[in-house]
């Protein structure tokens, strides 16, 4: 949350993969590091996309609220993402196309099983 959003160097490396046809996926927190990713078009990548990452419910379940930098939730919607959310704390997952995001830790083993799904449809 503090450092994902400023390295250029994943949001490059992010950007070169999903323009080249291959996909993108983030769980939890790990949204963040899309939130200032922009496609060669200087369009952001999540404008217009479904997408879920941690919630702001989840951060006041973890009274994480006011620590930190912002509320992924605001700022997936902010970046004019669809932002979708199932209950706190369970799994859920979006794949919108290529990018592939799940809500919170338990949606981790699902988001593999679909970025595997969308490898093997790519076969």
């Amino acid at each position: 949350m503090w450092d994902l959003p400023e390295v250029t160097e994943l949001s490059t490396i992010a950007r070169q993969i999903y323009e080249a046809g291959g996909i993108v996926a983030a769980v939890c927190h790990g949204p963040a590091g899309l939130v200032n990713l922009k496609l060669s078009d200087g369009i952001h990548l999540i404008e217009g996309k479904r997408v879920t990452g941690f919630t702001n419910e989840e951060e006041k379940l973890m009274k994480r609220e006011n620590i930190v930098p912002f509320l992924l939730e605001d700022m997936l919607i902010k970046r004019k993402a669809t932002f979708t959310k199932g209950a706190p704390m369970l799994p859920h997952v979006v794949v919108d196309g290529r990018l592939i995001t799940g809500q919170n830790p338990a949606s981790a083993h699902k988001v593999g099983k679909e970025i595997a799904k969308a490898l093997a449809n790519k076969a």
